[in-house]
């Protein structure tokens, strides 16, 4: 599959919103909350909203020809995501928390950075500081 430097850097950028908002829509200090811990407290509607999120990201990867290794670990991180909403009350507050969306999808920057090179919203390409949970260059 050929990816072209555009589509890499297009699943970039989704995987910057599906993040944002997935686990960092408001920042609290080092942590933040979005969707997904809010949505934690819902029974069904987290595991829709993880499984779309999750879905998104994954596809993503794919379409930019992330590696495999790239993908195992994006899949390991949503299905981690995913376990602890199954248990009531204690996992829903470690759900919360985990910020497997946020991984996932910095994983999948990495991998596009280190192919393509860093995306026009990249802090690298910017020139600017890398924020704290900004995709560092690999190589």
């Amino acid at each position: 599959m050929d990816v072209t430097q555009e589509r890499a850097h297009r699943a970039w950028r989704v995987a910057e919103r599906v993040a944002r908002l997935s686990d960092n829509l408001i920042p609290i200090g080092r942590w933040g909350i979005g969707l997904d811990g809010v949505l934690a407290w819902v029974p069904g509607a987290n595991t829709i909203y993880s499984m779309g999120a999750g879905g998104l990201l994954i596809y993503e990867g794919v379409a930019a020809g992330a590696s495999a290794a790239t993908l195992i670990r994006m899949g390991l991180y949503l299905a981690a995501n995913s376990a602890l909403t199954e248990i009531p009350v204690v996992g829903w507050a470690m759900d919360t928390l985990f910020r497997g969306h946020l991984m996932a999808a910095r994983a999948l920057q990495k991998d596009i950075v280190r192919r393509f090179g860093p995306s026009q919203m990249s802090p690298e390409w910017r020139g600017g500081r890398e924020r704290r949970d900004a995709v560092r260059v690999v190589g």
